[in-house]
């Protein structure tokens, strides 16, 4: 995408990102929380407000909670509570939601993300716990609603007004959705709805410090759109700075909440923007307020995994991957993790990630399949890796044996080497020899080239003879005969 050409202009950029935890149930009602099931069969009395019914915190969602808030290098909480946000909306069966207003559980922090190549640090100002609506779902003559939504804890991370680019906020979007599902908080899975990101923008003339009003653009489901939405939003919002000088900037954008149209490439206004006055906020009667020791947040300090831009350092510094390559493993974690369990074994990693993310995931893409779903075992690509590396097969070799691989998945690399002799490498050099004359004696033009002083010639003749062997030849072998052929 390219960057937005305003020189005389800054935008500033806040997420709100809300993403359902991947609980047992749901966060006041022992209903499963479950994607996927039928209309409006996940539901309790809780869920859908009877009359006389009262909340249950769920404890799990609590520990999830803090265990996202000591990643972020947060403050949890000691004290925190639940109040009432007042709307009225069909899906909203109680006419209010739950929610974190005055004292949220998660307070700071911050995260570091990868934007074009650098990493840059971002800081929350807050998160807190909540509970989802249920559904609309439209239809051709009427909308219904499902409530099996209803009532599904959430997170809501709330980020300071800190990002200046749409790259800086896909990358801080990307890099809170890896880390919640390493922390296996959240699926992350956007197109079932699991996160969801409301962007706020607004833009300033370089040098001020003074945010200017803000609007809010909701429910964005793919970094993509999101990157598109924002310079629309931006461009929208300059072009009206620069058509009227001579207003205050108050008076030119007015602070409302927006959608973003794919197809027009535009934002479009849906209603003004509330305030906080609007959803008559006040403590929660039903709930007690929250108290977290001291004790319960080191336990789960202790307890926490190697995080994505942990994960990426090692991978770019330790076992120096490319970025690009770091980056594609860690974004997306079974593979990663799939990795992992081949690394202990295979002496090349550089080799074993591009055998990994290219070689045979390439061989599955047009299958709907994984590594994972077939059980090939990870030691076994790490053996394969080996073999080439011990130079007991060639690259060609390895190419067909991976095939076989794809067609077997329980099968060892060396155990179809023996099934197949065919596949092993020529070992005597007469048989190389004879090769590299045939290779010569068709390519005489090459060898007046080579002599000359063009390598190209060489590496060309090293084709020739790689494919006249069928890949079977020993690299090394064919390059020293090859060399002492030519300087005889």
């Amino acid at each position: 995408m390219s960057e937005i050409p305003y020189a005389d202009y800054e935008p500033v950029i806040g997420l709100e990102i809300h993403t359902q935890l991947n609980t047992r149930t749901k966060l006041f009602s022992r209903a499963p929380n479950v994607f996927g099931a039928e209309p409006n069969t996940n539901i309790g009395l809780i869920d859908t407000a009877q009359p006389g019914t009262l909340p249950l915190l769920n404890r799990e969602a609590v520990n999830k909670a803090i265990r996202l808030g000591c990643a972020l290098g947060a403050e949890i909480a000691h004290f925190s509570a639940f109040d009432r946000k007042s709307y009225f909306y069909p899906d909203n069966p109680r006419n209010f939601q739950i929610t974190q207003f005055f004292h949220p559980i998660i307070v700071g922090g911050n995260i570091v993300a990868d934007v074009e190549g650098k990493s840059k640090e971002f800081s929350i100002h807050h998160a807190h716990l909540e509970d989802d609506t249920g559904m609309l779902k439209h239809f051709s003559n009427f909308t219904g609603i499902d409530y099996n939504r209803a009532g599904v804890p959430l997170i809501e991370i709330v980020s300071d007004p800190c990002m200046h680019s749409p790259k800086e906020a896909s990358a801080f979007a990307m890099a809170v959705r890896s880390l919640l599902v390493y922390l296996d908080i959240s699926n992350g899975n956007m197109e079932e709805g699991s996160l969801r990101m409301d962007v706020n923008i607004s833009v300033r003339k370089k040098g001020e410090t003074e945010l200017r009003n803000k609007v809010e653009i909701k429910n964005l489901n793919s970094f993509s759109n999101m990157e598109l939405a924002i310079e629309a939003e931006v461009r929208r919002q300059v072009r009206a700075y620069d058509k009227t000088p001579y207003k205050d900037h108050k008076d030119v954008i007015k602070a409302c909440t927006m959608r973003f149209d794919l197809e027009k490439k535009e934002t479009v206004a849906m209603r003004t923007k509330e305030m906080a006055e609007d959803y008559r906020y006040f403590p929660e009667p039903d709930l007690p307020p929250l108290f977290i020791t001291s004790e319960m947040v080191q336990k789960v300090k202790k307890n926490l995994p190697e995080l994505p831009h942990e994960r990426y350092t090692r991978y770019v510094d330790t076992l120096k991957l490319s970025e690009y390559n770091a980056s594609l493993l860690v974004n997306d974690k079974p593979l990663s993790d799939y990795f992992e369990k081949a690394l202990p074994e295979c002496k090349n990693p550089k080799a074993l990630c591009n055998w990994v993310t290219v070689e045979f995931v390439g061989r599955l893409k047009d299958t709907g399949k994984s590594l994972m779903s077939i059980g090939l075992d990870p030691k076994h690509i790490a053996a394969l890796v080996n073999l080439i590396e011990e130079k007991t097969i060639t690259g060609r070799i390895a190419k067909t044996i991976a095939d076989l691989m794809i067609e077997k998945p329980e099968s060892d690399p060396k155990v179809l080497i023996k099934e197949n002799p065919d596949l092993l490498p020529i070992q005597d050099t007469a048989s190389v020899e004879k090769i590299v004359d045939t290779v010569l004696a068709a390519n005489e033009q090459s060898i007046i080239d080579y002599k000359n002083g063009k390598d190209k010639a060489f590496h060309f003749l090293i084709g020739q003879i790689m494919k006249e062997s069928k890949g079977k030849a020993s690299p090394d072998v064919v390059k020293k005969i090859l060399t002492s052929r030519l300087q005889s």
